[in-house]
Protein backbone atom coordinates (compact mmCIF):
# COMPACT_ATOMS: atom_id res chain seq x y z
CA UNK A 1 0.00 0.00 0.00
CA UNK A 2 1.38 3.47 -0.92
CA UNK A 3 1.08 4.96 2.56
CA UNK A 4 3.90 6.40 4.63
CA UNK A 5 4.11 7.30 8.26
CA UNK A 6 3.13 10.93 8.92
CA UNK A 7 6.04 12.78 10.46
CA UNK A 8 5.44 15.77 12.76
CA UNK A 9 6.46 18.98 11.01
CA UNK A 10 9.21 21.12 12.45
CA UNK A 11 7.95 24.46 13.77
CA UNK A 12 10.46 26.29 11.60
CA UNK A 13 8.89 24.77 8.47
CA UNK A 14 5.46 26.05 9.53
CA UNK A 15 6.94 29.52 10.01
CA UNK A 16 8.59 29.37 6.59
CA UNK A 17 5.30 28.46 4.91
CA UNK A 18 3.41 31.23 6.69
CA UNK A 19 5.91 33.94 5.73
CA UNK A 20 6.10 32.62 2.17
CA UNK A 21 2.31 32.82 1.91
CA UNK A 22 2.26 36.40 3.21
CA UNK A 23 4.88 37.43 0.64
CA UNK A 24 3.02 35.62 -2.15
CA UNK A 25 -0.28 37.29 -1.21
CA UNK A 26 1.38 40.70 -1.14
CA UNK A 27 0.70 41.25 2.57
CA UNK A 28 4.43 41.45 3.23
CA UNK A 29 5.90 43.79 0.62
CA UNK A 30 9.42 44.02 -0.82
CA UNK A 31 11.61 46.17 1.42
CA UNK A 32 9.25 45.86 4.40
CA UNK A 33 10.88 45.32 7.81
CA UNK A 34 9.74 42.35 9.89
CA UNK A 35 9.02 42.81 13.60
CA UNK A 36 11.87 42.21 16.03
CA UNK A 37 12.84 38.61 16.68
CA UNK A 38 11.21 38.59 20.12
CA UNK A 39 7.98 40.18 18.92
CA UNK A 40 7.72 37.95 15.84
CA UNK A 41 8.39 34.79 17.87
CA UNK A 42 5.62 35.81 20.29
CA UNK A 43 3.17 36.53 17.45
CA UNK A 44 3.89 33.18 15.82
CA UNK A 45 3.92 31.27 19.08
CA UNK A 46 7.31 29.66 18.45
CA UNK A 47 10.69 29.70 20.16
CA UNK A 48 13.33 32.14 19.02
CA UNK A 49 15.66 29.30 17.86
CA UNK A 50 12.83 27.95 15.65
CA UNK A 51 12.26 31.44 14.26
CA UNK A 52 15.98 31.91 13.56
CA UNK A 53 16.03 28.63 11.66
CA UNK A 54 13.04 29.72 9.56
CA UNK A 55 14.58 33.11 8.83
CA UNK A 56 17.83 31.45 7.77
CA UNK A 57 15.93 29.16 5.38
CA UNK A 58 14.07 32.13 3.89
CA UNK A 59 17.33 34.05 3.48
CA UNK A 60 18.81 31.09 1.63
CA UNK A 61 15.72 31.07 -0.59
CA UNK A 62 16.27 34.78 -1.34
CA UNK A 63 12.99 35.94 0.23
CA UNK A 64 14.39 37.66 3.33
CA UNK A 65 17.52 39.70 3.85
CA UNK A 66 19.30 41.02 6.94
CA UNK A 67 20.58 44.57 7.18
CA UNK A 68 23.33 45.08 9.75
CA UNK A 69 21.96 46.83 12.80
CA UNK A 70 18.56 47.36 11.16
CA UNK A 71 16.81 43.98 11.25
CA UNK A 72 15.27 41.51 8.83
CA UNK A 73 13.52 42.71 5.67
CA UNK A 74 11.54 41.20 2.84
CA UNK A 75 13.96 40.99 -0.07
CA UNK A 76 13.39 43.11 -3.16
CA UNK A 77 11.99 40.08 -4.90
CA UNK A 78 10.13 42.02 -7.58
CA UNK A 79 12.98 43.78 -9.29
CA UNK A 80 11.95 45.04 -12.71
CA UNK A 81 10.00 43.17 -15.34
CA UNK A 82 12.31 44.71 -17.96
CA UNK A 83 16.01 45.18 -18.62
CA UNK A 84 17.62 48.59 -18.09
CA UNK A 85 18.08 48.97 -21.86
CA UNK A 86 14.41 48.31 -22.53
CA UNK A 87 13.35 50.76 -19.80
CA UNK A 88 15.44 53.49 -21.49
CA UNK A 89 13.77 52.62 -24.78
CA UNK A 90 10.31 52.89 -23.18
CA UNK A 91 11.16 56.32 -21.79
CA UNK A 92 12.12 57.69 -25.21
CA UNK A 93 9.19 56.49 -27.34
CA UNK A 94 5.56 57.58 -27.13
CA UNK A 95 4.43 54.24 -28.53
CA UNK A 96 5.51 52.50 -25.31
CA UNK A 97 3.54 54.98 -23.20
CA UNK A 98 0.25 54.31 -24.97
CA UNK A 99 0.84 50.56 -25.15
CA UNK A 100 1.49 50.65 -21.40
CA UNK A 101 -1.81 52.44 -20.81
CA UNK A 102 -3.63 49.97 -23.04
CA UNK A 103 -2.09 47.08 -21.09
CA UNK A 104 -3.12 48.67 -17.79
CA UNK A 105 -6.63 49.33 -19.10
CA UNK A 106 -7.15 45.66 -19.91
CA UNK A 107 -5.69 44.24 -16.72
CA UNK A 108 -7.00 46.82 -14.28
CA UNK A 109 -10.50 46.61 -15.73
CA UNK A 110 -10.38 42.87 -15.10
CA UNK A 111 -8.96 43.44 -11.60
CA UNK A 112 -11.75 45.90 -10.75
CA UNK A 113 -14.38 43.47 -11.98
CA UNK A 114 -12.87 40.71 -9.84
CA UNK A 115 -12.50 43.02 -6.83
CA UNK A 116 -16.20 43.92 -6.97
CA UNK A 117 -17.04 40.20 -6.90
CA UNK A 118 -14.28 38.69 -4.78
CA UNK A 119 -12.88 41.49 -2.64
CA UNK A 120 -13.51 41.26 1.08
CA UNK A 121 -15.21 44.02 3.04
CA UNK A 122 -11.76 44.97 4.34
CA UNK A 123 -10.41 45.19 0.77
CA UNK A 124 -13.18 47.62 -0.18
CA UNK A 125 -12.62 49.60 3.02
CA UNK A 126 -8.94 50.02 2.08
CA UNK A 127 -9.92 51.39 -1.36
CA UNK A 128 -12.41 53.76 0.27
CA UNK A 129 -9.84 54.95 2.82
CA UNK A 130 -7.28 55.76 0.13
CA UNK A 131 -9.92 57.61 -1.89
CA UNK A 132 -10.76 59.78 1.13
CA UNK A 133 -7.06 60.63 1.43
CA UNK A 134 -7.12 61.55 -2.27
CA UNK A 135 -9.99 63.96 -1.58
CA UNK A 136 -7.99 65.58 1.22
CA UNK A 137 -4.88 65.90 -0.98
CA UNK A 138 -7.05 67.39 -3.73
CA UNK A 139 -8.28 70.11 -1.37
CA UNK A 140 -4.68 70.85 -0.31
CA UNK A 141 -3.64 71.09 -3.98
CA UNK A 142 -0.70 68.76 -3.39
CA UNK A 143 0.12 67.15 -6.76
CA UNK A 144 2.93 64.98 -5.36
CA UNK A 145 0.63 63.54 -2.71
CA UNK A 146 -2.18 63.07 -5.23
CA UNK A 147 0.13 61.20 -7.60
CA UNK A 148 1.36 58.93 -4.78
CA UNK A 149 -2.18 58.18 -3.62
CA UNK A 150 -3.26 57.57 -7.21
CA UNK A 151 -0.79 54.68 -7.44
CA UNK A 152 -1.87 53.35 -4.03
CA UNK A 153 -5.53 53.49 -5.06
CA UNK A 154 -4.96 51.48 -8.23
CA UNK A 155 -2.77 48.95 -6.42
CA UNK A 156 -5.43 48.52 -3.73
CA UNK A 157 -7.93 47.52 -6.43
CA UNK A 158 -5.44 45.04 -7.89
CA UNK A 159 -4.80 43.61 -4.41
CA UNK A 160 -8.58 43.28 -3.88
CA UNK A 161 -8.80 41.15 -7.03
CA UNK A 162 -6.93 38.35 -5.20
CA UNK A 163 -4.87 37.17 -8.15
CA UNK A 164 -1.27 36.84 -6.97
CA UNK A 165 0.25 36.72 -10.46
CA UNK A 166 -1.50 39.93 -11.48
CA UNK A 167 -0.55 41.52 -8.16
CA UNK A 168 3.20 40.95 -8.43
CA UNK A 169 3.36 41.77 -12.13
CA UNK A 170 1.47 45.05 -11.66
CA UNK A 171 3.57 46.04 -8.65
CA UNK A 172 6.62 45.83 -10.87
CA UNK A 173 4.86 47.89 -13.55
CA UNK A 174 3.75 50.53 -11.05
CA UNK A 175 7.28 50.85 -9.75
CA UNK A 176 8.33 52.01 -13.23
CA UNK A 177 5.39 54.43 -13.24
CA UNK A 178 6.49 55.92 -9.91
CA UNK A 179 9.96 56.44 -11.40
CA UNK A 180 8.41 58.45 -14.24
CA UNK A 181 9.56 56.00 -16.92
CA UNK A 182 6.29 56.21 -18.85
CA UNK A 183 5.06 59.71 -17.95
CA UNK A 184 5.13 62.22 -15.12
CA UNK A 185 1.86 61.80 -13.25
CA UNK A 186 2.44 64.89 -11.11
CA UNK A 187 2.04 67.09 -14.19
CA UNK A 188 -1.53 65.83 -14.64
CA UNK A 189 -2.38 66.60 -11.02
CA UNK A 190 -1.10 70.18 -11.41
CA UNK A 191 -3.73 71.00 -14.05
CA UNK A 192 -6.96 72.31 -12.53
CA UNK A 193 -9.42 70.84 -15.03
CA UNK A 194 -7.61 67.49 -15.16
CA UNK A 195 -7.37 67.22 -11.37
CA UNK A 196 -11.12 67.54 -10.94
CA UNK A 197 -11.87 65.01 -13.66
CA UNK A 198 -9.39 62.51 -12.22
CA UNK A 199 -10.92 62.78 -8.75
CA UNK A 200 -14.41 62.21 -10.18
CA UNK A 201 -13.15 59.15 -12.08
CA UNK A 202 -11.60 57.66 -8.95
CA UNK A 203 -14.84 58.33 -7.10
CA UNK A 204 -16.75 56.38 -9.75
CA UNK A 205 -14.36 53.44 -9.34
CA UNK A 206 -14.73 53.54 -5.57
CA UNK A 207 -18.53 53.78 -5.77
CA UNK A 208 -18.77 50.80 -8.12
CA UNK A 209 -16.66 48.67 -5.78
CA UNK A 210 -18.65 49.72 -2.71
CA UNK A 211 -21.84 48.84 -4.61
CA UNK A 212 -20.35 45.46 -5.60
CA UNK A 213 -21.12 46.16 -9.25
CA UNK A 214 -18.52 44.31 -11.40
CA UNK A 215 -19.69 45.79 -14.74
CA UNK A 216 -19.66 49.35 -13.40
CA UNK A 217 -16.23 48.82 -11.83
CA UNK A 218 -14.79 47.58 -15.13
CA UNK A 219 -16.37 50.45 -17.08
CA UNK A 220 -15.14 53.07 -14.58
CA UNK A 221 -11.54 51.86 -14.91
CA UNK A 222 -11.77 51.81 -18.70
CA UNK A 223 -13.16 55.37 -18.82
CA UNK A 224 -10.45 56.58 -16.47
CA UNK A 225 -7.53 55.14 -18.43
CA UNK A 226 -9.07 56.23 -21.74
CA UNK A 227 -9.16 59.75 -20.30
CA UNK A 228 -5.53 59.52 -19.14
CA UNK A 229 -4.47 58.34 -22.58
CA UNK A 230 -6.30 61.18 -24.32
CA UNK A 231 -4.91 63.76 -21.89
CA UNK A 232 -1.38 62.53 -22.56
CA UNK A 233 -1.95 62.56 -26.33
CA UNK A 234 -3.26 66.13 -26.12
CA UNK A 235 -0.29 67.18 -24.00
CA UNK A 236 2.20 65.71 -26.46
CA UNK A 237 0.41 67.33 -29.39
CA UNK A 238 0.51 70.70 -27.63
CA UNK A 239 4.23 70.25 -26.97
CA UNK A 240 4.89 69.47 -30.65
CA UNK A 241 2.85 72.49 -31.74
CA UNK A 242 4.79 74.69 -29.35
CA UNK A 243 8.10 73.39 -30.73
CA UNK A 244 6.98 74.20 -34.30
CA UNK A 245 5.87 77.70 -33.23
CA UNK A 246 9.25 78.36 -31.65
CA UNK A 247 11.01 77.27 -34.83
CA UNK A 248 8.89 79.71 -36.84
CA UNK A 249 9.71 82.53 -34.47
CA UNK A 250 13.41 81.71 -34.73
CA UNK A 251 13.18 81.71 -38.55
CA UNK A 252 11.39 85.05 -38.58
CA UNK A 253 14.07 86.50 -36.32
CA UNK A 254 16.78 85.29 -38.71
CA UNK A 255 15.00 86.88 -41.70
CA UNK A 256 14.86 90.22 -39.91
Amino acid sequence: MPFQKVEPEKLSHSVVRQIERLILQGVLRPGERLPSERELAERLGVSRPSLREAVADLQTAGLLTTRAGAGVYVAEVLGSAFSAALIRLFASHDEAVFDYLSFRRDLEALAAERAARLGSDTDIEVVDTIFRKMEAAHLKRDPADEARLDAEFHMAIIEASHNVIMLHMMRSMFDLLRQGVFYNRQIMFKQRMTRGALLDQHRAMRDALVSRDPAAARAAVERHLDYVGQALADDRKAARNEAVARLRIAQEAERD
